[in-house]
């Protein structure tokens, strides 16, 4: 596994792996391990194709896991998408807002993406740009105090190493390189959902699903447990790292297929804490969601300056790996 969290946030200096809690409102780099077990969701979706699961019709699991991946493919074959978000995160004592927005457009090798998120706490500020231009991807942070961080990403050699793995979406590639495809894929590839129940969000039907890590996947990120999360009763909420999430609930349009919440709970407080229910610790809030509309071909457009710039390239070449 390759993992590579940028993001030194209040709360998270010296616990790199309670950067989780914020993937996608963070976007801290994760490397995919090896491929974990097949998806239950083996039937093929055409991109943007919104399927009602009737009640009943497959188990839990199934229908979660369709429901997930039916919405990772409304985003990644859409011909376009723009949307804005609101994020908030809790670690410790410290709570950190702020806002963000998505644009993508094209299709396979066409696709373009542009993320900006932007994070405070107290004084500080976090900032974070993802651009993928087609030739490279480049990524950039502002944490603060931290130096400032330019990384480049060859598209095509990450293209060419997917298609040598056999990758099924190897001719875009955007969910290996960032933004906010990378984010949820993420989140799709380390946590299994096993729950989907109807619901309604600000007047919307909505689908929210129910995700938790595989024991073996929760050792790998926190191996200073791994014997007691592997053990026969497992490891409780609590036991985990404040910061750490035990679960992820997406909130997924039922007639569309879009995303429009994520949530991370998890037991917060300093260690050692009582077993509470866990709660909210991380919330992703998107809105002004267009599918389909024109997109301004400049937001793609990123020119900085070369000054202390890292071509990460190789590296990611070297530690791909798919993801589910």
């Amino acid at each position: 596994m390759t993992t590579r969290v940028s993001a030194k946030l209040p709360g998270f200096r010296g616990r790199p792996a309670a950067a989780l809690a914020a993937w996608a409102l963070a976007a801290p780099w994760v490397g995919a391990a090896d491929p974990p077990p097949p998806s239950v969701y083996s039937r093929t979706q055409a991109p943007g194709a919104a399927v009602p699961v009737p009640a009943g019709a497959e188990d839990a699991t199934a229908q979660a896991e369709r429901i997930v991946s039916s919405a990772l493919a409304t985003i990644s074959g859409a011909e376009s998408i723009t949307l804005k978000f609101r994020q908030k995160v809790r670690i410790g004592d410290r709570v950190l807002v702020g806002t963000g927005r998505y644009v993508q457009a094209g299709r396979g090798e066409e696709q373009r993406f542009r993320y900006d998120s932007t994070l405070t706490c107290d004084t500080e500020s976090f900032e974070v740009t993802e651009v993928c231009d087609g030739l490279f991807c480049w990524l950039h942070r502002d944490f603060g105090e931290e130096p400032e961080r330019l990384e480049r990403i060859d598209v095509r050699r990450i293209r060419g190493r997917l298609a040598e793995l056999g990758a099924p979406d190897a001719a875009d590639g955007a969910a290996y390189l960032g933004g906010l495809q990378r984010s949820l894929r993420l989140l799709r590839h380390w946590m299994r959902f096993t729950r989907a129940t109807p619901g309604d969000l600000d007047g919307q039907p909505v689908w929210i699903v129910e995700g938790k890590w595989p024991p073996e996947n929760l050792a790998l990120i926190l191996p200073d447990l791994k014997e007691r999360i592997i053990g026969p009763d497992g490891v409780r909420p609590a036991e985990l790292p404040d910061g750490v999430p035990w679960e992820a609930r997406l909130w997924i349009g039922r007639g569309d297929l879009l995303l429009r919440r994520v949530e991370w709970l998890a037991v917060p407080g300093v260690r050692p804490v009582d077993d509470l229910p866990p709660e909210p610790i991380a919330v992703l809030d998107l809105h002004d969601i267009e599918v389909g509309g024109s997109v301004d071909a400049t937001a793609f457009f990123y020119q900085p300056a070369t000054e202390g710039l890292i071509d990460i390239t190789e590296m990611q070449v070297q530690g791909l790996g798919l993801m589910r």
